[in-house]
């Protein structure tokens, strides 16, 4: 005897207002115009890594001034210095490159949506919404951990430092 219990929600039909449809293609324009940016800023990012990379590497030929006697390490250090500032740019920039997409996709494809009255089309884009949201709070956890972290490391120094005094 297999009965299964229905709700009243099971056979509910959501349907999208006029109103709400107004408000989905407003988000779906501040989206777009939130994505363009971000895809400036990436690209500003992956520009001032290029430029420490850069940067970096001359340091390293050119000899810090005033430091000759010191063999060159100086430069060589810069260079690294240089080199790990251009690397943790370009990794920051491939990690807000996803949400950045997901918020693109979500746009572009709510506003085909209303274009073509497509539902397949909205839930896409309500797909690449939750992908976005998803990877933002990922991103959020570890910018919080990292600080946890952070705050525990300069503690740590703080209160050996203070007992080497």
């Amino acid at each position: 005897m297999d009965t299964k219990i229905t709700s009243s929600f099971d056979s509910f039909e959501l349907q999208i207002t006029p109103m709400a449809q107004g408000f989905l293609k407003e988000t779906a324009k501040w989206a777009m115009f939130l994505s363009i940016l971000g895809f400036i800023g990436l690209g500003f990012c992956v520009l001032f890594a290029l430029m420490m990379f850069s940067m970096g590497g001359a340091m390293a030929t050119d000899e810090m001034a005033g430091m000759e006697g010191m063999g060159g390490g100086m430069g060589a250090m810069a260079a690294m210095g240089g080199t790990f500032i251009g690397v943790v740019y370009l990794l920051i920039a491939v990690f807000y490159f996803f949400p950045v997409y997901y918020l693109y996709k979500f746009a572009s494809n709510t506003k085909q949506a209303f274009a073509n009255n497509n539902t397949e089309q909205l839930t896409g884009a309500f797909e690449n919404l939750k992908s976005h949201y998803k990877f933002i709070g990922v991103l959020t956890i570890i910018g919080i951990a990292l600080s946890i972290l952070m705050i525990i490391f300069v503690a740590v120094m703080a209160g050996s430092a203070a007992a080497g005094m």
